[in-house]
């Protein structure tokens, strides 16, 4: 029990009849201390990171977060103890209140500290480990003597170097696993998938004493072929008789270990031992057991948990350092002969295997206890191939079987590419592929072509690969709907392609490609059969004897999470969001896809809402990207969104209602259905005949530079302040700045739009050399109208933190106007570096709120008169 002592600052800072912070209690740990990351929206959004030691949580604001990242220092501020309870604190603390805004649990687990920690925390240098759901491995806690400029003296929070190490570039802890862990932390033997049951009991872990029934003794034999999954388009009838894993986005790995020696090798038996040096080494240095290990190798990617053409990609740049294994099953192992025995048996002897001696590139496979349907749903909106469900108490066999089953999110299968087209527009390298299957009699039937998943990078390797297999004649059998124009090569190469469907012709419809894949021979690619029920009878005999029928076992605990990047999508999409087309390209000057825009929004939600709420909206749909035909549009008509939500006619009269996003679930409703701007009215429904802003923008004419821009913002600042009105600064995610005066809603439309337009004219006359009061293009070469169009009734201006459909996708975010020098543009950040400035926040506009202010002093100071 801490000193009462300890705790007095933290008491004396809390009203606990107003607060629901514990105001004491817990209990404390010496042998397995505990620590909890809590991520907190105060003033500003910051990370209280709090180490159990001598009876409290020592405790620290990190106002970004940690970092796995050596080189990134995160400043981190000693704040009061607080009791050992506040570890399972997650809620809202009310306005008014010490610390007022939102909490939850963005990690928690246990350190062990590597030196004295009593003595560590007086000197100033705490050395631990964490062993947490997202924070792991060798951290520093060092204080900056002589920094705290008459406060206490900061501290840095450092990642050491270990396996869990990664430059911040690649992988941002906090922006890829954004959410709470307060469920996982309940339930420490498993990790919840997407949809779990919360109150289910964890999976057990069967007995670990000596070999699982149904083994024999062998010798390993020095070749295995592996078992193959069938397609089904449907879960099976009887889930409690099937566990359910992940189907990766990757190729399909053995590995023979022997005496320490470590064989790679594809499901076709070729070697890839040399092609996969790190992967080789990671397995040798968690010496396992003699045995053949069946899995799945993977590149884990930004904005989905595999990325084929990024695995691929590294196999010809030889970078295959950062690849991940995920082994599955164990057919054989220390001199034993598994594959008679269990599924879920074999299952738990590998994840011992795995825990023993763990390495972050080798992971054991996990099984989610959740409804099949659920499940699937779940794993296509992480961008994910699908789910693979495998029977409880079934053998391994040595061949395609219906235990094991495959349901995909999309179809997908090789195909064999026979032709290309030439590029059309501005495109370079090839406009599509033709493709083919063979068919049962050996030949290649055409199968339709695909024209889109590219990339620049891939375009060009394609064409060289092309290029360098010319025919002169069609590989294709005879049959309709080849181009007249393409160009035909040697049938040699396969790739993998995604498609909605089978026409009756026999041709893929909306077909994506993913990658070419070096590990099967193109003679093997035929169309994949599909069953169209899922199968309750096991095959025929093998001639070995089966695995019996047994009362289905509970399924072993999953021994990691899932991927950063899947934990990132599952924790910020809602459940009933799926996302169609998630592969289309938005922006293709920087290749940004419509899941990753989907995923910013998801990203940016917390923060944008506050912009949003109770406005009426306008929007801008790509649905073609933003190279396209975009969409201006202020109505839902056809086109229904979760959580944008119609307004009151009279709004608008004689148009269809107006709209505004209800939560966050509009946002990303809207940006699944191609939007990719947001604009909101100058005025709230609920004092929809007066605006509570006044908005000026920056807008530059033909010639006007950067610097230029950044002075007219100030100009602009100066005349309101001479006016005596507070003004607000955002960049527009454009070429220009928005300035903002919050106002209270007591003038009409009219007057607020006629004083922004004598303000602007003020200016024009003052200074026409750099600004003009007409929006013309023709009167504003050279220098920069302000347009005050915006505050018409109507009219609307990009909200913070909307994207814009712009090359680049610029974003619109709020800044201090001590920032304003450091801006390189309008776009200063865009969806790709958007997680940069979400430390922020809303942070420069805390004073928006109080700073608002009525015109007639201002009105009065211009001599303005209004109508």
């Amino acid at each position: 029990m801490a000193d009462r002592n300890a705790l007095k600052t933290y008491r004396d800072k809390r009203d606990f009849d107003a607060t629901p912070e514990p105001a004491e209690g817990g209990e404390a740990n010496e042998h397995a201390r505990s620590f909890v990351v809590q991520k907190h929206w105060a003033t500003r959004l910051h990370y209280d990171f709090r180490l159990e030691l001598e009876g409290t949580m020592k405790s620290w604001a990190v106002p970004k977060g940690p970092s796995y990242d050596p080189h990134d220092k995160r400043m981190a501020m000693p704040t009061e103890d607080h009791p050992i309870a506040y570890n399972r604190f997650e809620g809202t603390i009310p306005r008014g209140n010490y610390g007022a805004g939102k909490v939850i649990i963005w990690d928690k687990g246990t350190w062990i500290p590597l030196e004295d920690p009593h003595k560590g925390y007086r000197d100033g240098k705490l050395k631990f480990e964490l062993r947490g759901h997202k924070l792991h491995g060798h951290w520093t806690l060092v204080r900056m003597k002589g920094r705290g400029k008459g406060r206490e003296d900061p501290w840095l929070l450092i990642k050491e170097r270990d396996e869990f190490a990664r430059p911040v570039g690649e992988f941002s802890l906090v922006d890829e696993m954004p959410d709470s862990v307060q469920e996982l932390a309940d339930r420490p033997a498993a990790v919840a998938a997407p949809g779990a049951d919360a109150d289910a009991d964890p999976p057990a872990t069967p007995s670990a004493s000596g070999p699982p029934e149904g083994s024999r003794p062998s010798a390993l034999p020095q070749t295995l072929q592996p078992e193959l999954a069938v397609l089904v388009d449907e879960p099976p009838q009887d889930p409690e008789n099937w566990v359910f894993e992940i189907k990766f986005d990757g190729y399909r790995m053995l590995a023979r270990v022997e005496a320490g020696a470590i064989r790679l090798l594809t499901r076709n038996g070729n070697d890839w031992t040399d092609r996969l040096p790190g992967l080789a080494k990671a397995l040798h240095s968690m010496e396992l057991p003699d045995g053949w290990y069946d899995g799945e190798i993977i590149m884990p990617g930004q904005d989905v948990p595999a990325d084929f053409q990024a695995l691929q990609g590294a196999f010809d740049s030889k970078r295959t350092d950062q690849i991940v294994y995920y082994l599955f099953d164990l057919p054989y192992c220390a001199g034993q002969d598994l594959r008679d025995v269990p599924l879920v048996e074999r299952r738990a002897v590998l994840q011992r295997i795995c825990e023993r001696k763990p390495h972050p590139n080798v992971r054991f496979s996990a099984v989610f206890d959740v409804q099949p349907q659920q499940m699937l749903e779940s794993a296509c909106r992480l961008g994910l191939e699908g789910v693979i469900a495998k029977r409880r108490d079934s053998a391994y066999v040595g061949r395609r079987s219906s235990d094991w089953i495959k349901l995909k999110c999309k179809l997908r299968q090789e195909f064999v590419i026979g032709g290309w087209t030439d590029p059309k527009g501005s495109r370079t390298g090839i406009g599509s592929l033709l493709l083919g299957v063979h068919a049962q009699d050996g030949k290649l039937r055409y199968a339709g072509n695909v024209g889109t998943g590219f990339n620049e990078e891939t375009l060009r390797a394609l064409r060289k690969a092309l290029d360098a297999l010319p025919a002169p004649r069609k590989p294709f059998e005879a049959g309709t709907g080849l181009p007249r124009d393409a160009h035909w090569v040697r049938p040699e190469l396969v790739c993998e392609v995604s498609f909605g469907e089978w026409t009756r012709d026999g041709k893929i419809r909306h077909s994506v490609f993913h990658g070419l894949r070096s590990d099967k021979p193109a003679a093997a690619v035929g169309e994949e059969p599909v069953l169209h029920a899922p199968p309750l009878d096991r095959p025929a005999s093998t001639g070995r004897k089966s695995a019996p029928r047994k009362k289905p076992t509970p399924a072993p605990a999953p021994a990691a999470a899932p991927t950063p990047a899947a934990a990132a999508v599952a924790s910020t999409l809602p459940p009933t969001l799926r996302i169609s087309n998630p592969d289309r390209v938005v922006d293709p000057s920087t290749g940004i896809t419509k899941l990753e825009l989907v995923r910013y929004y998801a990203l940016v939600a917390p923060v944008m809402m506050p912009h949003l709420e109770d406005r009426p909206i306008a929007m801008v749909r790509a649905p073609d990207g933003i190279e396209g035909q975009l969409f201006f549009q202020k109505h839902l008509d056809r086109y229904k969104m979760a959580g944008v939500v119609p307004l009151d006619p009279a709004i608008f009269p004689g148009h269809p209602p107006m709209v505004k996003i209800a939560g966050p679930e509009g946002i990303l409703s809207a940006a699944q259905m191609n939007v990719v701007e947001i604009h909101t009215w100058n005025g709230v429904v609920k004092h929809i005949d007066q605006p509570d802003r006044m908005t000026f923008d920056i807008d530059p004419g033909e010639g006007v530079s950067w610097a230029q821009i950044q002075e007219a913002a100030q100009l602009v600042r100066t005349m309101l302040d001479e006016l005596e009105l507070p003004c607000f600064l955002k960049t527009s995610g454009g070429k220009g700045l928005h300035l903002v005066v919050p106002l209270k809603p007591q003038r009409d439309w009219d007057t607020v739009k006629d004083f922004s337009q004598a303000v602007v004219q003020h200016l024009a006359r003052t200074l026409p050399d750099r600004f003009v009061a007409k929006s013309g293009g023709k009167n504003r070469v050279g220098r920069i109208f302000i347009d005050y169009l915006r505050n018409g009734y109507g009219a609307t201006t990009a909200c913070a933190w909307s994207a814009r459909a712009r090359p680049g996708l610029g974003i619109s975010v709020p800044v201090l106007w001590d920032e304003l020098p450091a801006l390189k543009s309008g776009a200063h950040w865009t969806v790709a570096t958007a997680h940069s400035r979400l430390d922020q926040g809303n942070a420069p506009w805390a004073d928006y709120e109080a700073s608002r202010t009525t015109l007639a002093a201002a009105m009065k100071k211009l001599g303005f008169e209004p109508r």
